[in-house]
């Protein structure tokens, strides 16, 4: 099953609940049938790495994890605070995103 994901790749948004709530960063990238974003410098982990081309001594890596969609909330420019995506109609009859709080248009 794939989810109906609002969020996009590039968008800026807030970590609103868990280990890192309150920080901020980009999406990387989305992922709709896990329901999931990864989200830049967020849920960062250590991996062991068995020695190979690239770490000939094998090492201890650090990976961005994938987040769960509803922990996440794209943050307003104006206000600097959290808020819902909702759909418009624009003039040209384009369904374009906007922001719930404020009601002005995602760009």
């Amino acid at each position: 099953m794939t989810y109906k994901i609002k969020l996009k790749k590039g968008d800026l948004v807030t970590v609103i609940s868990g280990k890192y709530k309150g920080k901020t960063g980009k999406i990387t990238m989305t992922h709709p049938k896990e329901n999931k974003v990864t989200v830049n410098g967020i849920n960062i982990i250590k991996k062991a790495v068995k020695p190979n081309q690239t770490h000939p001594q094998g090492a201890i890596v650090e990976i961005t994890k994938p987040i769960w969609v509803s922990k996440v909330a794209i943050v307003e420019p104006t206000t600097k605070k959290p808020s819902k995506i909702g759909y418009k109609l624009d003039k040209d009859n384009k369904k374009v995103r906007v922001y719930k709080s404020s009601g002005k248009e995602i760009k």
